[in-house]
């Protein structure tokens, strides 16, 4: 495989212009073209969960002045690689996700949460937009990343403030019309990681811990 992409590569050299998607699929194993598929359904899921999120708490987009949805989405999903914010105290994946949890938080608890998942998910990703047939996804991190999106979905429904109230609003409240989008949308990340996980241990035949905690976010090795 390796001498046939050396000769495609000495073959296009002499063609203009070059077709780099041939030779990007040639690269790729089927685990790594279902990784590829899978990160791409998880930014769409996590955008869309990102605007749901701030027209159901817009007093938090409210806490920076000027700033609007559009302006947070390119922030998070322009922005290659780890996610720093002075902002969020320079924390990344799961302590942003802990930040915007944390009931003496004054900041934009949307943005943290957002900034938090997408990290983590990037981490499990290798922070890569893109696998190739020398790369090496973890299964462990694809796994850890699934349970601490479940962490995250009962949190959402379940933290509240000292007042009593809930930090931030998703699934439908008593005496409002039935909301179950946010669980839809939830169910399908963790469906997406837990099914890359298991690619990933089929690919290299190894296992991982399955060891589940119901509220404290587990390690992903950012």
């Amino acid at each position: 495989m390796l001498c046939l992409l050396i000769s495609l590569v000495g073959l296009s050299a002499c063609r203009n212009p070059i077709d780099t998607s041939a030779l990007n699929s040639l690269a790729k194993s089927d685990v790594d073209m279902i990784a590829d598929t899978s990160l791409r359904e998880m930014n769409m899921l996590m955008e869309e969960l990102l605007v749901k999120l701030y027209k159901r708490n817009p007093h938090e987009l409210d806490k920076v002045n000027g700033m609007s949805i559009g302006q947070r989405q390119n922030q998070i999903f322009d922005t290659p690689g780890r996610l720093v914010y002075k902002e969020l105290q320079q924390l990344q994946g799961t302590a942003a996700l802990d930040l915007a949890f944390d009931p003496g938080y004054k900041g934009d608890r949307v943005f943290a949460l957002m900034a938090g998942l997408v990290g983590m998910v990037r981490c499990a990703y290798n922070w890569q937009s893109e696998q190739f047939m020398f790369d090496s996804l973890d299964g462990q991190s694809l796994f850890n990343s699934a349970r601490n999106i479940e962490v995250l979905a009962a949190r959402l429904s379940n933290a509240r403030g000292a007042d009593g109230k809930r930090l931030l609003l998703s699934n439908s409240q008593q005496g409002e019309k039935e909301d179950l989008s946010y669980e839809r949308t939830f169910g399908k990340m963790i469906a997406i990681q837990d099914m890359m996980a298991f690619a990933v241990v089929g690919k290299w035949e190894r296992g991982f811990n399955s060891v589940i905690k119901n509220v404290v976010f587990l390690p992903m090795g950012m």
